[in-house]
C-alpha cells in the first residue's frame, strides 16, 4: 500500500489547536487495523506499524477483508476502497512514525509492552505529537510515565469493530494537558464518532459498568440460582438487551473478561469486580467461549456463533405441562399492571374474573382494554370482532368472594407487604382447594405471603413486566414450600399466553432486578464521583454496549423512588457493601426528584 502524498481535506483537521494530518497506528490486529481504516476513510494519511512481516500480512488481510465487506454492503465503492487503502503505509519500522501528528497504540494488553512503545516514541515523534493508548483496562497514567512528556499522553478507547462502533472513550489522566484533551475530542468527532470523556480508572465507563453486571450474572449461575438459558432470556426479554450476559461473555472471551475484571479489582478493590471463581475455572480449563468452541454454552466449532445442545441443554421432553386444569383466571387489582394481565389472559382464550375496589375502578379496566383494542384496530392489527370476543371473556366485580371458583388468581395490587398478606389470608379462605395463588410482586418475599395461608404449596410468584401486554418476560418464582407441579403449571400457563417464563427462587430482585439495579446503582456512584457526566455515561452504555437506554434515562423512567426501594431490598438481603444505595440516589428521592413522573430526576423534564 503506497502512502498518500496529498493532504486530507480541511474538514479533517480539528477546529482549534493542533492540525492532525498523519496518523500512526501501532499494532494491526483486528482493533488496530480497524482504527487505521477509520482514519483512512476520513482522508488521513496513516502509517501502520507491526513488529514483523507476518504481523503486516495479517494487518493487510484485516484491512482488505473489512473494506471488501463495506464494498459488498454498498457502504463504499471499489474506487473508494482503493483510495482508502492507498492512504495506508504498512511498515515494521517505528522510525517511520517520525512525521505522525497523532499515534495510537493497539497492541496486547501488557503494561510492559505498552510502556516500552511509549518510551521508544520519545525519540521518534515531534514534540507536539499526541500519543494515545487504546487500552481497555490498564492505567493510562502508568503508561504515560514511560514518556518524557506525559502531558501529551491520552487514552482513546475504540470499541470493536472500530469502523462500525460509534463510541470512543477519551481518557484523561491527572497530567493530560487540556489542549490535548480538547484536540483529541475534536479529532474523534471529525471521524464521525461520539467521544465521551472520563478519568483514568480501570474499565473507564462502559467496561466498569458492563463487567460488574456480567460478573454478577456468573455468580448467579455459579450458585445455581437460575439456568444459563433463563438468566440470558431474563435480560433479553425483561430489559430488551441484545444478548444475555452469559452469551455475551462467550462472545467477548472468558479469558478477556477475567483479565479485565482482575485488573479492575486490583485497581479499585471493589468486591463486585473480583472475578467469580467459576470464571477462573472455565479459563483454566480452556473453556474460553466462542473462540474455543465452548464456554457457558457449547458451539458448533471454534469461532462459530451457532450454539449446539450439550449436557446442560433443557430436553424437549422437559417442556412444562399444565398439571392443574386452568379454565377460569382471577385477577385482583385494577391498575395498569392488573389491566394488562387481564387483557393478556383474555386474548389467549381464558375467561377472566377481576376484582376492583369500586365500580368505577372496574369500569376503568374495561375502558383501558377497549382503548388498547381501538388503537390496534386503527393500525389494522386486529378487528372489532376479536375485540368483542375478548371483552366477552372479561368480567369485573367488587367482591373477592366471587373468586371462589377460579383455578388461579393473580394479585396485582400495591407493593405493600401488609396489604398483600391480608389479601392472601382472604384468598386462602375464599378460593377452592387446589387453586393457585400467584403474586406479581417485584421485590417482596413471596414466602411471607405463603406462610399466612394453609396452602403454602400453592403460592407462587408470577412477575409480569410492564406493560404486560407487550413485555414477553414473566419470572416464575418458587418458594421453598411451592409444589413442583404448581411451578410447572405456572410456566406452562405463561407459554400458553405467549410469554417467556424463567424460573428462579424466592430472593430479593429475582433475576432481572438483581442484575439490573446494582448496575444502575454503580452508574449513580460513577456520576456522584464526578468521573463522567450523565450524558456521557448514557451514551457510553447505549453505543458501547448496545443497550436500549442509558442508566440515567432508565432510572428517570422507572422512578428514583422505586429504584431506591429495590436497591435497599437487595442490600438488606445480600448484605453486599457494593449494593448499598448510592447517597446521590437517596438525596434525589428526599428532594422529590423522582424522574419523569415529577418532571425532574437526573434530568429536568419541565421544559420538554
Amino acid at each position: 500500500m503506497r502512502p498518500m502524498t496529498s493532504t486530507p481535506p480541511e474538514s479533517a483537521a480539528p477546529a482549534a489547536g493542533r492540525e492532525f494530518r498523519t496518523i500512526g497506528v501501532i499494532g494491526l490486529g483486528t482493533m488496530g487495523a480497524g482504527i487505521a481504516e477509520v482514519f483512512a476513510r476520513e482522508g488521513f494519511t496513516v502509517v501502520g506499524v507491526e513488529r514483523d512481516e507476518d504481523g503486516l500480512a495479517r494487518g493487510r488481510q484485516h484491512l482488505q477483508h473489512s473494506t471488501a465487506r463495506a464494498v459488498k454492503r454498498g457502504k463504499i465503492t471499489e474506487a473508494e476502497q482503493g483510495e482508502m487503502l492507498g492512504r495506508i503505509t504498512l511498515t515494521t519500522e517505528m522510525k517511520d512514525l517520525a512525521e505522525a501528528d497523532f499515534v495510537v497504540e493497539a497492541v496486547v494488553e501488557s503494561l510492559e509492552i505498552k510502556k516500552a512503545i511509549f518510551r521508544e516514541l520519545d525519540g521518534i515523534v515531534g514534540k507536539d505529537a499526541v500519543l494515545a493508548t487504546n487500552t481497555s483496562s490498564l492505567s493510562v497514567t502508568e503508561i504515560s510515565t514511560a514518556n518524557s512528556s506525559p502531558g501529551r499522553v491520552i487514552g482513546v478507547h475504540f470499541f470493536n469493530p472500530a469502523p462500525v462502533q460509534n463510541l470512543v472513550e477519551v481518557i484523561r489522566t491527572v497530567v493530560t494537558e487540556q489542549s490535548v484533551l480538547d484536540d483529541v475530542a475534536g479529532l474523534v468527532t471529525k471521524l464521525g464518532k461520539n467521544p465521551v470523556v472520563c478519568g483514568d480508572k480501570a474499565g473507564f465507563i462502559a467496561n466498569t459498568l458492563l463487567f460488574g453486571y456480567l460478573n454478577h450474572a456468573v455468580s448467579m449461575y455459579e450458585g445455581s440460582y437460575a439456568s444459563r438459558e433463563d438468566i440470558d432470556a431474563a435480560m433479553r426479554f425483561g430489559c430488551g438487551y441484545p444478548m444475555g450476559p452469559l452469551a455475551l461473555l462467550d462472545l467477548i472471551g472468558l479469558d478477556t473478561a477475567y483479565e479485565i475484571l482482575d485488573t479492575m479489582y486490583k485497581q479499585g478493590r471493589d468486591r463486585l469486580h473480583a472475578p467469580a471463581p467459576l470464571l477462573k475455572q472455565y479459563v483454566t480449563a480452556g473453556l474460553l467461549g466462542r473462540k474455543s468452541g465452548r464456554g457457558f454454552y457449547t458451539y458448533e466449532s471454534a469461532d462459530s456463533p451457532v450454539v449446539v445442545d450439550d449436557a446442560h441443554t433443557p430436553s424437549a421432553d422437559d417442556q412444562p405441562q399444565l398439571r392443574h386444569d386452568i379454565k377460569l383466571v382471577g385477577v385482583v387489582g385494577t391498575g395498569t399492571m392488573a389491566s394488562g394481565i387481564v387483557e393478556v389472559f383474555a386474548k389467549s382464550g381464558y375467561d377472566v374474573l377481576f376484582v376492583g375496589r369500586s365500580q368505577d375502578k372496574v369500569a376503568g379496566v374495561h375502558a383501558a382494554i377497549t382503548k388498547n383494542f381501538d388503537k390496534q384496530i386503527q393500525r389494522g392489527k386486529t378487528t372489532e370482532e376479536v375485540k368483542a370476543e375478548v371483552l366477552a371473556r372479561v368480567t369485573g366485580t367488587t367482591s373477592l368472594d366471587d373468586l371462589k371458583d377460579v383455578d388461579i388468581v393473580v394479585e396485582a395490587i400495591a407493593e405493600d407487604l401488609t396489604i398483600k398478606t391480608t389479601l392472601f389470608e382472604n384468598l386462602d379462605e375464599i378460593c377452592k382447594p387446589g387453586a393457585i395463588l400467584a403474586t406479581t410482586t417485584s421485590s417482596l418475599p413471596i414466602i411471607s405471603m405463603a406462610r399466612v395461608t394453609k396452602r403454602p404449596q400453592d403460592v407462587i410468584g408470577m412477575h409480569f413486566f410492564n406493560p404486560a401486554t407487550i413485555m414477553k418476560l414473566v419470572e416464575v418464582v418458587s418458594t421453598v414450600a411451592t409444589d413442583e407441579k404448581v411451578t410447572e403449571t405456572t410456566r406452562a400457563l405463561c407459554g400458553a399466553v405467549g410469554k417467556v417464563a424463567v424460573s428462579c427462587a424466592d430472593r430479593a430482585g429475582f433475576i432481572v432486578n438483581a442484575l439490573l439495579f446494582p448496575y444502575l446503582n454503580d452508574a449513580v456512584k460513577m456520576l456522584e464521583a464526578h468521573y463522567a457526566t450523565a450524558d456521557d455515561i448514557d451514551v457510553a452504555m447505549k453505543q458501547g454496549c448496545a443497550l436500549p437506554m442509558g442508566p440515567f434515562e432508565l432510572l428517570d423512567v422507572v422512578g428514583n423512588d422505586v429504584s431506591l426501594a429495590i436497591q435497599r431490598e437487595l442490600y438488606l438481603e445480600f448484605r453486599e457493601p457494593g449494593f448499598a444505595p448510592a447517597p446521590l440516589l437517596e438525596h434525589l428521592v428526599t428532594a422529590g426528584y423522582l424522574g419523569r413522573k415529577t418532571k425532574r430526576g437526573f434530568r429536568d423534564y419541565s421544559q420538554r
